[in-house]
């Protein structure tokens, strides 16, 4: 028997809120004594017994959150944790949903994917030892379950023979959704996220996720779900209601994404990697079946959900570092374009060739920048009126971009291609949306800064196959006219601007993480500040204010989504916090304008330097909010560490790390045990390399800086 009171009384003495502690106690305590939870049963006790009470204070305290991309975090035990009961709940809440929405007696049916995933505790959060039912439970493992759910409750099942090897992207299944009429749909996926992750993505017959206010009539409806039906994989065989997807439609979907294409050029040397994902299901087939050429990279190629070959296990297009292999293969070959797709191919990413930098001959293409790009190619040629959407965090450039084609466009929307979606259905169903008019057909583009694009109004969500082919054709028409793809981004600078764009995210995980980020957003909402690096801020919008742009508060899912704050620094600088949806994170942009003169790279490099002075000296002012300061050192490390982390290698283990070098000590040892070395090396390298050139390291003798580049493993 557990001491429930000597639970309660150990969680209350670290949670900062006693509500928490109250809450996560009794959640301990259910999961311990109900039936539903007995498989669990000996790996929750083994927690308590070794008085992990961050981590249980953590899993318990509250049920895991839908988000921009619905409900997704961690594995492991307890409501706020992903696992076969959070995934099993939420079903249930959804097919609750959906009879609410089409009523009872609605015949019912959705489409299901998943993607790669496999949890092998790699962050070590469960003892050794000891019955772990989590470990090698697959994102096909949770989409069977989910199916056997569905089934149960008399909803048809359309997926992928599981036993296939063949995989659903993103796209695919917002496309299928719609061409089966379906009337919802679920990906069990994590995305991006760290090899550890999970969730599940729920769509509308819309082919998108839900929006506020109707997105909370399905978090009432999950948070009301007292038990799911106890059936089997078998049982929901035998049902006939699972049925799998025939050849075809993965073939329609290539077909529609297709049309993005102009014309004939296929010139293009491509060099893609799906990161260990299902992107070579989606843009990977439509760049072979439009007659590109294209070399995968071999330590990549491998659906594997553990992303082995991916540095830092961290399968994200968002990061140059994913692309190393990818950009080795380039060069060996002469690739004129380098594309990634993350592991649910519902992102892109690109390098693309540099002959100016002999050290770094690809050059990383910022989600910004592919929007501007992409942009003007679907532009070029449109008639006036055509229409661009894109996410109010994402560059001011495709706006200008855009008009400048003579198109319309929507710029303020919240974080998420839901609200992209929403947009398209306003003008599928009235033919306005704001003060922009015109029909679903008219849609050229929509977009945001995290590498999402919709191309298609066939797919309501962010989809990888149709920019990369108009990506690749881009690349192909410059090539074959003596140019390149970054000769096409210049042009777009140098037209309307040089445009930097800079973010900063502020990982803070664990229940103490979220309370910090509230604790941000409250405090920059109660007292804006009146300069961010030395510029005044001349207006200030907090997007849940009922009297602005979005009008008043419609749910209290619309509440969490609109918790952003903008901050304008002059008609050419701006400002935006949020918390993550998606990720234990705030994330803080920046936006910087200035004229492009005729060194264009002096132009850019100035308006980088004023956008990072601006995101630097903002995270300084909201960490002060809650008593901590990030060393300049620990702000240059990977944006993937934890604050605590990042402070910690500035302020204890540099200097440490100094002193020892200074001393003519060995550094390998000593660093093994303090960071971990491998990964933990890598992400703190940034860091050190802005300490010794820029920071107090420059001042150490020679011989120092040397001994401590080659411990990171940095040029000496």
């Amino acid at each position: 028997m557990v001491d429930t009171s000597h639970v309660r009384a150990s969680l209350q003495a670290i949670a900062s809120r006693p509500e928490h502690a109250d809450t996560a106690a009794t959640a301990i305590q259910r999961w311990l004594t109900e039936a539903d939870f007995l498989p669990w049963r000996p790996l929750l006790q083994s927690l308590v017994d070794a008085e992990s009470w961050d981590l249980l204070l953590d899993s318990f305290y509250r049920v895991l959150p839908f988000g921009t991309g619905g409900r997704r975090g961690p594995v492991g035990l307890g409501p706020n944790r992903m696992n076969p009961w959070a995934l099993g709940t939420s079903v249930q809440g959804n097919i609750e949903f959906m009879r609410d929405r089409f009523g009872a007696a609605a015949p019912l049916s959705v489409v299901i994917a998943s993607d790669v995933r496999v949890f092998r505790d790699l962050r070590g959060a469960f003892p050794r030892g000891v019955d772990n039912p989590l470990l090698g439970m697959t994102s096909v493992d949770l989409a069977c379950q989910a199916a056997a759910i569905y089934a149960a409750n008399g909803v048809d099942v359309h997926m992928l023979d599981p036993e296939g090897g063949k995989f659903l992207a993103t796209p695919q299944l917002s496309f299928l959704i719609r061409r089966l009429g379906c009337q919802g749909g679920l990906n069990v996926s994590a995305s991006h996220n760290h090899p550890d992750d999970n969730g599940g993505k729920f769509y509308t017959e819309q082919g998108a996720q839900e929006v506020p206010p109707h997105d909370e009539r399905m978090v009432d409806k999950v948070q009301a779900v007292d038990s799911v039906p106890s059936t089997s994989w078998s049982d929901a065989l035998a049902s006939g209601r699972v049925h799998f997807l025939a050849d075809e439609h993965h073939e329609a979907y290539l077909a529609d994404v297709s049309r993005v294409l102009r014309g004939r050029e296929r010139g293009a040397k491509v060099v893609f990697t799906n990161l260990h994902g299902v992107g070579d299901g989606a843009a990977g087939a439509a760049l072979e079946r439009a007659g590109f050429d294209v070399h995968y990279v071999p330590e990549q190629r491998a659906h594997d959900g553990l992303f082995p070959g991916v540095k830092f296990r961290a399968p994200n297009p968002e990061y140059p570092t994913a692309f190393e292999p990818a950009v080795a293969l380039a060069r060996r070959i002469g690739a004129d374009l380098v594309l990634a797709t993350d592991p649910d191919a519902d992102r892109i990413g690109a390098m693309v060739p540099d002959p100016r930098d002999l050290d770094a001959p690809y050059r990383f293409l910022t989600g910004n920048e592919l929007s501007a790009l992409i942009a003007a190619a679907r532009f070029q040629g449109a008639p006036p009126g055509k229409i661009g959407i894109k996410t109010e965090v994402t560059t001011q450039l495709f706006t200008r971009v855009v008009q400048a084609a003579g198109g319309q466009a929507v710029s303020h929307l919240l974080v998420g291609c839901k609200y992209i979606a929403g947009v398209m259905r306003d003008l599928e169903t009235t033919g306005r949306s704001g003060d922009v008019t015109g029909g679903l057909d008219d849609v050229l583009i929509g977009t945001e800064e995290s590498h999402g694009f919709l191309l298609s109004t066939n797919i309501r969500d962010k989809d990888s196959a149709a920019p990369a082919l108009v990506l690749a054709e881009l690349a192909s028409e410059r090539k074959a006219a003596g140019s390149s793809l970054l000769a096409a981004l210049e042009e777009l600078y140098r037209a309307h601007g040089a445009v930097a764009n800079v973010q900063m995210p502020l990982v803070m995980a664990g229940a103490v993480g979220r309370q910090r980020i509230e604790a941000i957003q409250d405090g920059m909402r109660a007292q804006p500040p009146s300069s961010i690096g030395g510029r005044a801020v001349t207006a200030f919008h907090d997007r849940r204010d009922p009297d602005g742009i979005f009008g008043p508060i419609l749910s209290g899912t619309d509440r969490a989504s609109r918790d952003v704050l903008v901050f304008e620094l002059g008609p050419d600088h701006r400002l935006v916090i949020r918390p993550s949806g998606t990720e234990p994170k705030t994330k803080i942009y920046a936006e910087a304008v200035v004229p492009a003169g005729e060194d264009l790279a002096a132009s850019l490099a100035e308006a980088d330097r004023q956008a990072v002075a601006l995101a630097s000296d903002f995270v300084s002012q909201a960490l002060a909010l809650i008593g901590l300061a990030l060393p300049p050192a620990g702000l240059n490390c990977s944006p993937l560490l934890g604050v605590e982390e990042r402070m910690d290698f500035a302020t204890k283990v540099l200097p440490e790390a100094a002193r020892r070098a200074g001393a003519g000590e060995a550094l390998g040892p000593w660093l093994a045990e303090r960071l971990g070395g491998g990964d933990a090396l890598g992400l703190t390298a940034p860091g050190l390399a802005w300490w010794i050139e820029r920071g107090e390291g420059s001042t150490l003798p020679p011989s120092a800086r040397a001994a401590l580049a080659q411990a990171w493993g940095l040029p000496g």
